[in-house]
């Protein structure tokens, strides 16, 4: 329209004279037709340079939207893939704005452009990370799944539950594997936890049951100790009390909870059996060991041996002691009071000493008996 106005401009300076009388009627009308067309192309250029600018400026918003990112707060898979749908959405929107004013429109992309391909490098540069990230982390996933399938059959409950519990927390330390390894190896792992604790529940159950079977045993014949009469005789009564006293040693295990509260009402009534039917001290310390030889087993399987080594050594430590007064006995008379006195006091100290070293004997056979019976 402004370029078929600027022709007609020119026909009308090239068209010949008109009437003297019409020539500002017909030059006014022409020029009101002209300034119509002239100011309607003016608002249309000023119309499209504002909504260039405008275009500018919704495009300015974008690029400052991508390079404000804060790629310090991208740590994960899920975070990163957030970010890349709104970058997605903003390229999206982009194409739908018109262009910017010519002189910006070139720079205003290159500018997005940049921000992106800075977006997406620094995103291709973390998962290159977190894949060898993943990679390290598999590796040590399977290691752990080679200590639990390593312990799995282990019998011994207490050590190996602590053992495979430090293993399961230590598991939840380590990061994330990729996800097509993921749940093989977390099968792996837990299908020899989970191995292990089945046994030990069966065991522990049956276990248990033995244990109370072995308290009802040992309730039953503390009450048969407890029914001994006062008045029987004391050999009978002698006999009687060593053989429960060796019922009770051949009973295993009892509940932990009951242990020491059925101990205390047995040896109780042990030492008032003792007391009441004058049984000897040497029978009674040797009737406690036996009581107490579960005890030192409970202790590990080298126990029994440990304790043997030491009565061993306590039985050549006396035997030199016994030695060492015999010697002396025969360098003493007994023609001075004194002298009478001393030979009391060092026979009496033979006596218990050759006492103290047949129970110190008998000890190590009822030590040597256990050790039989583990075999």
């Amino acid at each position: 329209a402004f370029h078929q106005l600027q022709k007609l401009h020119q026909e009308f300076r090239d068209t010949g004279p008109v009437a003297k009388e019409l020539r500002n009627e017909i030059w006014n009308r022409f020029k009101v037709a002209s300034a119509a067309v002239n100011r309607r192309h003016q608002q249309h250029f000023e119309s499209l340079k504002e909504a260039e600018q405008h275009n500018l400026d919704q495009k300015t918003v974008i690029c400052e939207i991508v390079e404000s990112i804060e790629y310090s707060e991208l740590k994960t898979f899920a975070a990163w893939e957030n970010k890349t749908q709104e970058i997605i959405a903003l390229q999206n929107k982009w194409k739908t704005i018109g262009f910017a004013p010519q002189k910006m429109n070139v720079k205003i992309f290159e500018r997005f452009r940049h921000a992106c391909d800075d977006f997406f490098k620094k995103k291709g540069e973390f998962f290159k990370s977190l894949k060898e990230g993943m990679n390290v982390n598999l590796e040590k996933k399977k290691t752990l799944c080679e200590k639990a399938e390593a312990l799995k059959d282990s019998t011994d409950w207490k050590k190996t539950a602590d053992a495979l519990s430090k293993l399961q927390k230590e598991w939840k330390t380590i990061g994330p594997v990729s996800k097509k390894h993921s749940d093989a190896v977390w099968k792996r792992f837990i299908s020899a936890c989970d191995y292990f604790f089945e046994q030990k529940n069966k065991a522990t159950s049956s276990q248990r049951s033995v244990e109370i079977e072995n308290m009802e045993k040992k309730k039953a014949l503390i009450e048969q100790l407890s029914a001994i009469d006062e008045n029987m005789d004391i050999e009978e009564a002698n006999t009687l009390v060593r053989n429960l006293m060796k019922e009770w040693n051949t009973i295993g295990h009892v509940p932990f909870k009951e242990k020491d509260k059925l101990y205390k009402q047995y040896h109780n009534l042990i030492n008032q059996l003792f007391d009441r039917f004058n049984i000897t001290d040497s029978n009674k310390k040797l009737s406690n060991f036996r009581s107490n030889i579960s005890n030192i087993q409970s202790n590990g399987p080298q126990s029994l041996y440990k304790e043997r080594e030491k009565l061993a050594r306590a039985y050549e430590n006396m035997k030199n002691e016994l030695q060492t007064y015999e010697n002396n006995l025969g360098f003493l008379t007994s023609t001075s009071k004194k002298g009478s006195s001393l030979l009391t006091e060092l026979n009496r100290k033979v006596d218990k000493l050759k006492a103290d070293l047949e129970l110190v004997l008998q000890k190590i056979k009822v030590i040597d008996e256990s050790i039989k019976e583990e075999e």
